[in-house]
């Protein structure tokens, strides 16, 4: 398996099969969320982030929209555990900083809430269903 990644920023024009390729793979396949939902039409104008192993295979990605959020976090099952999120994460914070964005916004399954207050996010929302997952809202305040 392998270990070394990185991540880069890529549009959807560049990038799109890869970037569907994780996001079927995640969302679609593993937790069934319904297609119509999974492809909102947001993607053409978002920026994205794409973790590329050395053999410029997709690992995972996730949407930056502009306003300071972060969407669509996807990192495939054999790549999990390996700081892939992680690194996608603080790549994504750092874009919104450098863009001088004070707080940034996400809708977290609720399994993955811990991962994401790890970063200092915090979650501001009850529960709720979301493509018939349970998320919550949390933000990040610098």
């Amino acid at each position: 398996m392998q270990h070394n990644f990185n991540v880069q920023k890529v549009t959807w024009q560049t990038h799109a099969a890869q970037l569907k390729a994780v996001r079927e793979q995640v969302f679609i396949i593993e937790q069934q969320v319904p297609i119509d939902l999974e492809w909102d039409g947001l993607d053409e104008t978002a920026q994205h982030l794409l973790a590329l192993n050395d053999a410029g295979e997709a690992m995972g990605c996730t949407r930056l929209l502009g306003d300071g959020s972060i969407g669509r976090m996807a990192v495939l099952k054999l790549s999990r555990g390996l700081g892939v999120g992680t690194a996608l994460l603080n790549m994504a914070i750092a874009h919104y900083q450098q863009q001088g964005i004070k707080t940034i916004t996400l809708s977290a399954q609720v399994h993955a809430i811990l991962f994401y207050e790890k970063a200092g996010f915090k979650v501001c929302s009850k529960p709720y269903l979301d493509a018939n997952i349970l998320h919550v809202d949390m933000q990040l305040a610098r």
